[in-house]
Parts: C-alpha cells; sequence; structure tokens
C-alpha cells in the first residue's frame, strides 16, 4: 500500500521509520536534558538555567530531525491530522488522558514523575485505540511508548521510596530516563521492525 502526498508516494513502513526517528529524538532530547540537569544541579546552577538548557537541548535536537527530514513534514502533519475527524468526545476523551495527568502535577506536586508516566502512557494507548477505530490506522509503536510507560512507573516509585530516598535528585534523574526508555523503545520498534502495519 503506497500513500501519496503531493506528487511523492511513501509506503506506510517509510512513514513509520520517519515517527520512529522522531521519537528517538525525543528520547535522546529528554536524556541529554534531564543528565544536563542533575550535572547543573550539583553545581548550585540557578534554577531558571534548567528552563533554558530543556528548550534549548530540545531546540538543538528536533532542530537537527526537522532538517533532515524537512521534505517529509507534511506526511507527520498528515498523520497528525487524522484525530481531526474524530467524533468530538473522542477528542475530549483523548485530550483528557494525555492532559489530565500533567494538570493533577499542580495538585500533587510530589508525585510529577508518576504523573507525566501516566500521562504519557494513558495519552498514547488511548490515541492508539482511537487511530485504530477512527481512522484505521494501527500505529504500534505509538502503543509500545504507552505500555512501557505504563509499564516502568513500579520501578520508579522503587527508586523513588527504596534505593534513592535519600537521595531525591538521583531519583528524578532516573525517572526522567525512564521516560526516554518509553520513547526509544517505540522509536526502536518503528525503525527496525519489518512487520506490516494496516
Amino acid at each position: 500500500m503506497l500513500i501519496s502526498l503531493g506528487d511523492v508516494e511513501f509506503t506506510p513502513y517509510e512513514i513509520r521509520r520517519i515517527f520512529g526517528f522522531l521519537f528517538i529524538c525525543v528520547a535522546i532530547a529528554v536524556a541529554i536534558s534531564s543528565i544536563t540537569s542533575e550535572i547543573l544541579f550539583l553545581n548550585n546552577s540557578s534554577d531558571y538555567i534548567h528552563g533554558f538548557v530543556w528548550f534549548g537541548i530540545f531546540g538543538l535536537v528536533f532542530g537537527f530531525y526537522f532538517l533532515h527530514f524537512k521534505e517529509k513534514l507534511s506526511l507527520i502533519r498528515n498523520r497528525m491530522k487524522n484525530s481531526l475527524t474524530w467524533p468530538l468526545y473522542v477528542k475530549i476523551l483523548n485530550g483528557l488522558c494525555w492532559a489530565l495527568p500533567f494538570v493533577l502535577i499542580g495538585i500533587f506536586p510530589q508525585y510529577f514523575q508518576y504523573l507525566i508516566l501516566i500521562g504519557i502512557g494513558l495519552g498514547n494507548i488511548s490515541t492508539y485505540f482511537f487511530m485504530i477505530f477512527f481512522s484505521k490506522q494501527k500505529n504500534k509503536e505509538q502503543f509500545l511508548i504507552g505500555l512501557v510507560a505504563l509499564l516502568v512507573i513500579p520501578l520508579a516509585v522503587l527508586i523513588d521510596t527504596t534505593i534513592f530516598e535519600s537521595q531525591q535528585d538521583i531519583a528524578i534523574l532516573l525517572s526522567r530516563l525512564l521516560i526516554s526508555v518509553s520513547y526509544f523503545t517505540g522509536g526502536a520498534y518503528a525503525i527496525f521492525s519489518k512487520i506490516k502495519i494496516s
């Protein structure tokens, strides 16, 4: 099966690989930003610098990605536009799966590392199933990201409450790296898997 955009045709596997590299970029950006933030913390750097570091690293990583794949950005936009045709209640439910855990961080900041993983997990898994039912697409890499994010939550709890209970900066660093693991898993699957997708 070929998907046409303008005068160019792409196979589903090619499109999936493009998203695979996108997810790998997320994993790399989160990992580098997390490690850099920990280094800054250990050197007693000002808090506002952490924000600049995160924005800067994400900007560099995704700048490189979009420059490399700039001729295929329409494929990314096209896949993301699929949700525009969903019924309103589905859009709301999907939005809640993504946003509610992050909103709850404001109420329960002590659980922010778990809520981030829950948001990534529920958001990606809900999008995966809605894409199947309403857009007739099966993006297994997205399901893997969500599944891994949810599965590593017990590990994050163990790290936070037992192994590094007295070193919360390390616990936060490792929790962030688990986010990288989630996206890296989905990205690697999308890039290297030869399984046919619909």
